[in-house]
């Protein structure tokens, strides 16, 4: 009998998948920071933390216009997981931010990066999750959006 399994116990198929996974979210990184490193965009800037790792990235934000914000420039990182683009990065200021849609950490917490599907609280209808035509360029477009309009469930209707 031919024997599937590799020595750490994950069937060949399963590595096949998941290095054509990785090659796939690679080439995919690759060609958003091709785009916005051709075309600047209003607001952010991205780059990699190390020329090395397309899955970690540097971005600058531009603090939004008419807002506390503005005329800061605020850093972080996004970090995106080997199954990108099925399955949202994580973003983390550096810079240190008070928002109420950002933790102590400097941990962003805003729909477009939670797990696809339903909400188990009730709070978020599965379009305003993560969903895989989401790029580089709409979370930063979200997060400048945030900020300048924080989602903190306490302001008056």
């Amino acid at each position: 009998p031919v024997n599937c399994q590799l020595e750490q116990g994950v069937p060949k198929h399963q590595e096949v998948f998941l290095g054509m996974a990785l090659e796939q979210a690679s080439l995919l990184l690759s060609r958003q920071l091709k785009e916005l490193n051709k075309s600047s965009v209003d607001g952010f800037s991205a780059g990699l933390i190390d020329d090395d790792d397309l899955f970690k990235w540097e971005i600058v934000i531009y603090g939004p216009p008419e807002t506390l914000f503005e005329g800061g420039m605020f850093k972080s990182h996004l970090i995106f997981p080997k199954e990108y683009p099925h399955r949202p990065p994580k973003m983390k200021f550096v810079s240190e931010m008070w928002h109420p849609n950002i933790d102590q950490e400097g941990n962003v917490c805003i729909s477009i990066l939670h797990e696809p599907g339903d909400d188990k609280y009730g709070y978020e209808k599965a379009a305003e999750r993560w969903m895989p035509v989401h790029t580089v360029e709409t979370i930063c477009i979200s997060v400048i959006s945030m900020l300048a309009d924080p989602n903190d469930d306490l302001r008056p209707m």
